[in-house]
């Protein structure tokens, strides 16, 4: 399929050839142009030399790790990542997360699952801008047009999720949201039962808009229900 007529560029990462070319057929099948890379120092190669749109990134590779990887990537903020983990790496989970990872998968996967979250994670990125007003409350401005936010004046970047999460919450100010709501709004998985990527990326959203994130005045916690937006 020629990516002029795809539904997207997914670079998938991944030193197993089956699980690279699994992923891969199923990702064409549902419209997407595909690359392979089989360690890291490919991958960034790839990625250097035509951006994708989403990178699916094993964290176990030779040479580079995935978690290097990620931080090369990072570098470039338009760039989305689907993690692979295994069941037993809960702190590279969190790790990666709190690098700007967008969503993980473990391993062993549905491929099907997969391209699902590939589907909601690239969904949330070409949405058209929505034709509202930038929204303004002292010092931080959200203008959903451009996709930008900036804290006293100075432009803060924020990864996909990042810009989601900060953006629903801000159009409902004082509503309290829990974990699973906003797993269900912001990262579109009613059927996400891990909703602990929430709270890592409230934790670096905390970091790039508050004052103090020890004492957040903007995200607040709601012991025991969620968070809300304290305009």
């Amino acid at each position: 399929m020629s990516r002029a007529h795809s539904r997207g560029s997914v670079l998938v990462v991944d030193d197993e050839p089956t699980i690279s070319e699994v992923v891969s057929r199923y990702l064409e099948r549902a419209g997407y142009t595909t690359r392979v890379a089989g360690d890291g120092h490919e991958a960034i190669r790839l990625a250097g030399e035509d951006r994708p749109d989403l990178v699916v990134l094993d964290l176990m590779l030779p040479g580079i790790d995935g978690l290097e990887v990620l931080r090369r990537l990072r570098e470039d903020d338009r760039v989305s990542v689907i993690l692979l983990t295994a069941k037993g790496e809960p702190t590279d989970r969190v790790v990666g997360l709190r690098l700007g990872a967008d969503d993980y998968v473990i391993k062993p996967f549905s491929p099907a699952e997969l391209v699902a979250r590939v589907d909601a994670v690239l969904r949330r990125v070409d949405k058209s801008p929505e034709l509202e007003e930038a929204i303004a409350f002292d010092g931080l401005l959200i203008d959903p047009a451009a996709r930008r936010v900036t804290v006293d004046g100075e432009e803060t970047q924020l990864t996909v999720r990042e810009y989601d999460l900060l953006l629903f919450l801000a159009r409902h100010p004082g509503q309290v949201f829990s974990r699973d709501q906003l797993m269900d709004a912001v990262w579109e998985y009613a059927f996400y039962t891990d909703t602990s990527t929430v709270t890592v990326h409230m934790r670096r959203l905390r970091s790039k808009i508050e004052h103090d994130p020890s004492q957040p005045e903007r995200l607040q916690t709601v012991w025991g229900v969620g968070y809300r937006f304290q305009p």
